[in-house]
């Protein structure tokens, strides 16, 4: 014979059960119910991405803040530069590739084109991409000013635009640009990919202004790597014949 005090306790688990069950349970997808010990997952400081409840501190009840104005993200400041969109002249004289002529980043600026440029200027350099003969006005690389057009020159058409084209900077990172604008000069001698091996190791020669990457030196034209989205060179832009980038965060 079962004792009462047996059957008692047996039906006060059986009804907390169902209690439990019952407050747990909810047709609300984003309610998680009943939280047991919430404290061991539940953050006390405010996490950036993670946002369960309005936040009655921080602006429009969110944890993560809004960045002050002018400032750059970490890591990324090399995607910016001291030279205005509109100053593309300065950038031709100050900004130069610190990128030698190899053909591992002659190879890789090749990719690049063909993956982000070639729709509308045309894998000849010659504005003739499904894009361009649509929209018609795109240059032709190996015709009038275009054909001079330096390292620097294209390097910042590529960050911030010009005319019709938007700006890529977001897109590519600093060393993707160099490669680019690398590839750009191989396509201004209106030979197509084909004069790719003409530049190796030597450089453009048809322009008005000298760039880094005009060298001879043997110890100069190993690969540089393979670009990246990590952090750069301290100091982008300004003449060093040896890159520093370092591998991606």
């Amino acid at each position: 014979m079962t004792h009462p005090l047996t059957l008692s306790l047996r039906v006060s688990a059986l009804l907390l059960s169902l209690g439990l069950a019952t407050t747990a349970c909810t047709h609300d997808g984003n309610d998680p119910g009943v939280e047991y010990a919430p404290e061991m997952y539940e953050s006390i400081p405010y996490e950036p991405l993670r946002q369960t409840t309005f936040n009655t501190v921080n602006s429009f009840g969110i944890n993560e803040r809004t960045p002050a104005n002018g400032t750059v993200p970490r890591g990324k400041l090399n995607y910016f530069d001291h030279i205005p969109k509109d100053s593309v002249r300065i950038a031709e004289r100050v900004l130069h590739n610190p990128y030698a002529y190899t053909k591992a980043n002659l190879e890789e600026g090749k990719v690049l084109y063909t993956r982000i440029c070639s729709h509308c200027h045309g894998e000849q350099g010659n504005g003739q991409g499904p894009v361009g003969i649509i929209f018609k006005g795109v240059p032709n690389y190996s015709a009038g000013a275009y054909k001079t057009m330096n390292d620097g020159h294209i390097y910042h058409v590529i960050q911030w635009g010009r005319n019709r084209m938007m700006p890529h900077g977001s897109q590519v990172n600093p060393e993707e640009r160099w490669k680019i604008a690398m590839y750009v000069r191989v396509l201004q001698r209106g030979e197509g990919p084909d004069a790719l091996s003409k530049l190796v190791a030597k450089g453009p020669t048809n322009t008005t202004t000298s760039d880094s990457t005009e060298t001879k030196d043997a110890t100069n034209t190993a690969p540089v790597g393979q670009a990246q989205a990590g952090t750069g060179s301290e100091t982008p832009g300004e003449g060093k014949t040896q890159a520093t980038n370092g591998t991606a965060n």
